[in-house]
C-alpha cells in the first residue's frame, strides 16, 4: 500500500470557495490512482483554506506526471465556481510535487494539471505527456478562438466655454499635483516641450540633421529665439533640433459631435534644445504641404496665434497618443501576446509561466473597452474629432508602419536620436527597468534553454512566435518582428520587449492621462473650427469656439479619470503571488529581480525630491504587471 499526502489551497478571493465535490486522480509513470473524493469534516474548500488529505494506492505510481482534478455536484446545492490556487503532493518516499493551478473551475468538470517544474517540448519524451500537451492546446485554442470571435463582434450642456477659468470647475473633485501644475504652466513654451519628454506620449521626437523639404523654415524666422551668434544650421549639426511629425493624421476620416463637423490637423512641430537644457518649440506648420494657406507659426507671433497653433499640436498629440501609442501599441498588441500565450503554450511551459502574470485582466479590459468606448455611439464617437472610423484608420495605418525597432525601447531611443537629451526621465527610468527585465529573463531562458538548438527545437515556442507574427503583425516582413526564434539572445530580447510593453510602457502612456488631460486645453479631444490659414486673426472668442464644447469636455475628462484608475488588487511589476515556477533557480531569479526593481524605485524617489514636477509613472511599485486598466 502506498500513501500519498495531498495539500489543497483555495484562493483567498471573494466567492473563491465551493460546496461542490472535489476529487483527484494521480497519474504516474507506473500507473494511476483510483479517483478519490477529498472530504473532511466541515466545509473543505472555503476561501483561503488549506486542507490536507490522504490518497491510498495499491502500489507506488512512480514519477507523477499529471493530476486530474474533478469537480462534481454535491447533493441538492446549486453549482458554484471554485478558485484553486495549487495542490502539493508528498509521495511515499518524501518527494514533493507541486501542481500550480491558479484558475477558476466553472461548473462540473475535470481539468488536468502538470507538475510545476517547467518543461519545453524537447524535454517530454513520454507519449502520455505529448498527448496531454496536444489535447490541452487544442482545447484552449478552441476556447480562445471562440473568445476572439466575440471580441470582434464587439452630459448635457452644449456650446462653447465662456471663459477659460470655467474649465477649473470640473477639475475640483480629482485634482492632483501634476494636474494643478499643468493648469498653471500649460501656456508656457518650456512646459510644451517638456511634455514631449515626460508627458503621456514620450515617443514622438526625432532628432534632425537637416530640415525636411515639407517644412521650409529659414534662419531669419527663428533667429529671434535662437539669439545672436546661433544659427539654425549650426544647431542642426549639433543635434539640437527635433521634429514631431503628425503625418499619420493627414488623411484620417473626420467625425461629427453634437451634430457639428469637427476638424483635424496634421502638424509639423520643430523644437530646439536650448543652451539651458530646455526643449522649446521653434515653429509649427499645421499641415503637411507648405504654401500660402499653410503659414508657419512662430513664438514671435501674437500670443493668441501662437497659443492656438500649440493647441492644435496638443490635439494631434491626443489623437496619436490615445489611438496608437496607448491603445494599439499596448492594449491591442499585449492582447495578441496574451492570446498566443494562452493558445500555443501549455501550462507547464516555462514561457507560459513567465508571461502569464503579464496578461492578467488584459482580455477583460479590452473587451470592456470594445463594448463601452469603441462601440458605435460610444465614448470615442462622443468625444473625439475622428470618432470610431478615424480610430480604425489610425490604428491600421499605425500598425502598417510599426516596427520591431519601435517596440524595443533601447533601439527606439537610439534610432530617434534622443539618447542625450537632458531631463528625459521616461528614457532614464525606462532603460533601467528594461535592463532589470532583460537580466531576469536572461536567467530564466538560460535555465530552461541550454543552447540555441534547444530554442530552435521547441516546436511550441516556435508556434507561439509564429502566431504573434501572423496575427499581430499580419505576416509583414518589413515590420522586423521575428517569425521564428533561433537563438537564446533573440528569445531574451523578444520576451524582454513583451514584458516591458505589457507593464512599464503601458504605465508610462496610461497613468498620466488624467494628470495631463484634466485641464482640457492641454489635451483637447476635438477641434470645432478648421486650422487657421492666416495669421493675426485669433482672439479669445475664436480660441474658445475652436475648443471642444462643454459636454464633450466633461465626457473626455471623465474618460481620463476612469482609465487612470488601476485595479484595487494591484500586482506591481515583479510581484508574482501565484507560484507558477516551483524550482529554486527561477525563484532566486525572481527575488533578484524584485531587489533590483526596489533599488530603481529608491533612485527614482531620490531624484524626484529635487524636481518641481516629479516623474513617477515608471516607479516600479506604481507599474502594474499587465495591461489591466
Amino acid at each position: 500500500m502506498a500513501l500519498y499526502r495531498v495539500r489543497v489551497t483555495t484562493g483567498p478571493y471573494l466567492m473563491a470557495g465551493t460546496l461542490d465535490n472535489i476529487s483527484v486522480t494521480l497519474v504516474g509513470t507506473c500507473g494511476e490512482s483510483p479517483k478519490q473524493r477529498l472530504d473532511r469534516m466541515g466545509r473543505d474548500f472555503a476561501s483561503g483554506s488549506v486542507q490536507k488529505y490522504k490518497v491510498r494506492c495499491s502500489e507506488e505510481l512512480g514519477e507523477l506526471l499529471l493530476l486530474r482534478l474533478h469537480k462534481e455536484r454535491y447533493a441538492f446545492f446549486p453549482q458554484d465556481s471554485w478558485y484553486c490556487s495549487s495542490i502539493c503532493i508528498t509521495a511515499p518516499d518524501g518527494t514533493l510535487s507541486h501542481f500550480p493551478c491558479y484558475q477558476w473551475m466553472e461548473g462540473y468538470c475535470t481539468i488536468e494539471l502538470r507538475p510545476g517544474t517547467a518543461r519545453t517540448i524537447c524535454q517530454d519524451s513520454l507519449p502520455l505527456l505529448l498527448d496531454h500537451r496536444k489535447r490541452e492546446l487544442q482545447a484552449r485554442q478552441e476556447c480562445y478562438r471562440s473568445l476572439g470571435m466575440k471580441l470582434r463582434g464587439l452630459l448635457d450642456r452644449r456650446g462653447s466655454w465662456k471663459k477659460l477659468d470655467d474649465i477649473r470647475n470640473i477639475m475640483r473633485c480629482h485634482k492632483t499635483l501634476t494636474s494643478e501644475y499643468v493648469r498653471e504652466h500649460w501656456c508656457e513654451d518650456q512646459f510644451f516641450g517638456y511634455q514631449y519628454l515626460n508627458g503621456v506620449n514620450p515617443v514622438m521626437l526625432h532628432c534632425l540633421s537637416s530640415l525636411p523639404s515639407k517644412l521650409p523654415i529659414t534662419n531669419d524666422m527663428v533667429a529671434p529665439l535662437l539669439g545672436p551668434g546661433t544659427c539654425l544650421q549650426t544647431e542642426l549639426e549639433r543635434g539640437n533640433i527635433f521634429l514631431a511629425d503628425y503625418w499619420i493624421l493627414a488623411e484620417v476620416p473626420v467625425h461629427c459631435i453634437n451634430g457639428r463637423p469637427q476638424y483635424v490637423a496634421a502638424p509639423l512641430c520643430l523644437l530646439w534644445l536650448n543652451p539651458q537644457g530646455a526643449l522649446v518649440p521653434l515653429a509649427i506648420q499645421l499641415c503637411q504641404t507648405p504654401g500660402p494657406d499653410s503659414p508657419i507659426f512662430l513664438p514671435t507671433d501674437t500670443d493668441w496665434d501662437w497659443l492656438l497653433a500649440k493647441t492644435w499640436v496638443r490635439n494631434s498629440e491626443f489623437l496619436v497618443h490615445e489611438n496608437n501609442t496607448h491603445f494599439l501599441c499596448t492594449h491591442l498588441l499585449c492582447e495578441a501576446f496574451a492570446m498566443a500565450t494562452l493558445r500555443q503554450l501549455p501550462l507547464c511551459h516555462p514561457i507560459y509561466k513567465l508571461l502569464l502574470p503579464h496578461t492578467r485582466y488584459t482580455l477583460q479590459v479590452n473587451t470592456i473597452a470594445r463594448a463601452t468606448l469603441l462601440n458605435p455611439e460610444g465614448l470615442v464617437d462622443k468625444v473625439t474629432s475622428i470618432g470610431r472610423q478615424g480610430l480604425l484608420y489610425l490604428m491600421s495605418t499605425g500598425l502598417a508602419h510599426f516596427t520591431y525597432t519601435n517596440f524595443c525601447l533601447p533601439d527606439s531611443l537610439r534610432t530617434r536620436g534622443v539618447l542625450d537629451i537632458p531631463n528625459y526621465h521616461y528614457r532614464d527610468d525606462g532603460l533601467k527597468i528594461w535592463a532589470a527585465i532583460e537580466s531576469f529573463v536572461s536567467e530564466i531562458v538560460g535555465y530552461y534553454y541550454t543552447s540555441d538548438a534547444s530554442v530552435q527545437q521547441d516546436s511550441e515556442l516556435q508556434a507561439w512566435v509564429g502566431e504573434i507574427f501572423a496575427q499581430a503583425f499580419l505576416g509583414r516582413e518589413s515590420s522586423g518582428f521575428p517569425r521564428q526564434l533561433c537563438t537564446q539572445g533573440e528569445l531574451v530580447k523578444f520576451l524582454t520587449a513583451i514584458i516591458f510593453n505589457c507593464s512599464a510602457q503601458h504605465a508610462a502612456v496610461n497613468s498620466g492621462q488624467h494628470d495631463f488631460g484634466a485641464w482640457m486645453p492641454n489635451a483637447p479631444s476635438s477641434m470645432r473650427q478648421p486650422p487657421p490659414q492666416t495669421k493675426g486673426t485669433t482672439t479669445l472668442k475664436s480660441y474658445l469656439d475652436t475648443l471642444p464644447e462643454v459636454n464633450t469636455t466633461c465626457n473626455n475628462i471623465l474618460l481620463f479619470w476612469l482609465v487612470s484608475q488601476e485595479p484595487k488588487d494591484q500586482r506591481p511589476l515583479g510581484t508574482y503571488p501565484d507560484e507558477h515556477f516551483t524550482e529554486e533557480a527561477p525563484r532566486r531569479s525572481i527575488a533578484v529581480f524584485q531587489n533590483r526593481l526596489a533599488q530603481i524605485s529608491r533612485d527614482i524617489r531620490e531624484r524626484n525630491r529635487g524636481l518641481a514636477l516629479p516623474y513617477a509613472y515608471l516607479d516600479p511599485p506604481l507599474i502594474e504587471n499587465s495591461v489591466s486598466i
